[in-house]
């Protein structure tokens, strides 16, 4: 142990949680978890940034399990945890983390996971008697508060995983919704990878006298990020070639568009290469079943939209590949951060053509990086723009999967309605 680290065991966790971590092979916390799990013992509210698998779900459910198992409020569907996210893959992902991390606890913690995709009648009947952690997507969410499956009026604590969507414009309505039915005392815990400016301000409206944590750029790098210029007609192509030439037997492929996904998955096969398409017109139990085939090694290629980005948590996946950026910065950071997590190496290559150099610039900038542009031998991008890339720069990007059409209010106006200063 080097110095400045410390073993779980000297975290005031109960014994029945540290005996847990000693079988899951926890031995020391990462250092988001040595500064988060004390703040949340101690009931402040907290801020905290962190790198992609960088242990951030359990910073904040092993003390959450410790505080508040077995201590619901009774005679009602009451929740003592809410935990909001924005992918129903994370939802799962998360509910099967305090699961884990809980098995020991007596009382057996009751821990659900509801999200839209699957039947809300089932949801319904597992919500009898309350729980005592909810992971929710927020939309389910209120269609369950709209029939009575649950009460959330006696909230001891309230976290948004991955804070920074949880605070975009695209969810502002249902959260908005959901604030107002919680109590104002409690405790409030936002976590994420990427923290933007505009959105620190946002969070911090939310928090009352709120400690904060920013460990992005404190760890050594485990993920190499590689920029490759190519001709667009020859981008699937390079990608063929680097998967061929690599033998990659799993990597993470990101279109910007379920109709990209479905192109590209068609025209891989042409290359000879098998791959399976994640997007939101996908069942949920498709969707499911494709995870762990992926997961498990079964599907070489995934090619997947931006809600992979915030929902795959797989260890050592050895490389994700951005085929098409994202439209926001921060989900690129989401993006590359599937790979290389929890210490172990990863690689993270993004293909761009003339249209795609402006936008990127603007992630770098963002993200405050610089990249080295490299040229593919063989699919050497030209120097001069090809008419044909003149005529697609043109052309909107494709927005991101979830983003309706319905004009929304701005979070910061309906937070300072709900989010008066505590007492």
């Amino acid at each position: 142990m080097t110095s400045g680290q410390m073993a779980f065991d000297q975290l005031p966790l109960k014994p029945e949680l540290q005996s847990r971590l000693s079988e899951l092979g926890y031995r020391q916390p990462t250092p988001v978890q040595q500064q988060a799990i004390p703040l949340v013992l101690a009931g402040g509210d907290l801020l905290a940034g962190a790198n992609t698998g960088s242990g951030k779900t359990a910073a904040f459910a092993l003390p959450l399990l410790h505080n508040l198992v077995g201590k619901r409020a009774s005679g009602g569907n009451f929740v003592s945890a809410l935990v909001l996210v924005p992918t129903r893959e994370l939802a799962q992902q998360v509910a099967d983390s305090f699961v884990s991390y809980g098995a020991a606890l007596k009382p057996k913690p009751k821990v659900l996971a509801v999200y839209g995709g699957v039947s809300v009648n089932i949801q319904m009947l597992a919500l009898r008697g309350g729980a005592d952690i909810l992971v929710a997507t927020p939309g389910r969410l209120l269609d369950l508060v709209s029939s009575n499956a649950v009460k959330l009026n006696k909230i001891q604590a309230l976290v948004l995983d991955e804070a920074d969507r949880m605070l975009s414009l695209g969810f502002t309505e249902e959260l908005n919704q959901v604030l107002s039915l919680l109590p104002k005392q409690k405790q409030t815990l936002l976590f994420s990878a990427t923290f933007p400016e505009e959105v620190q301000a946002l969070a911090r409206g939310l928090l009352h006298q709120a400690s904060e944590i920013m460990l992005q750029n404190d760890d050594e790098p485990t993920l190499i990020q590689r920029v490759f210029t190519v001709n667009h007609e020859r981008k699937t192509a390079l990608l063929a070639e680097l998967i061929k030439v690599n033998d990659w037997q799993q990597v993470l492929v990101f279109a910007s568009a379920k109709n990209s996904c479905n192109r590209l998955a068609q025209k891989l096969a042409k290359q000879g290469i098998t791959a399976e398409v994640f997007h939101s017109d996908k069942a949920q139990g498709a969707r499911n079943r494709l995870l762990t085939a992926f997961k498990n090694g079964e599907i070489r290629v995934l090619v997947a939209t931006d809600i992979a980005a915030r929902g795959i948590d797989i260890d050592k996946l050895p490389v994700v590949i951005n085929y098409e950026l994202p439209r926001s910065p921060a989900d690129y950071m989401h993006r590359i951060g599937r790979s290389g997590r929890a210490g172990a190496s990863g690689e993270a290559i993004t293909l761009i053509c003339h249209e795609d150099y402006h936008h990127f610039k603007i992630i770098e900038k963002k993200n405050k990086f610089r990249l080295t542009r490299e040229q593919y031998p063989g699919f050497e991008a030209d120097e001069q723009v090809p008419e044909s890339a003149l005529a697609r720069m043109d052309k909107p990007m494709a927005k991101p999967e979830g983003t309706g059409k319905k004009k929304r209010k701005k979070l910061p106006e309906i937070n300072q309605q709900l989010w008066s200063k505590k007492s």
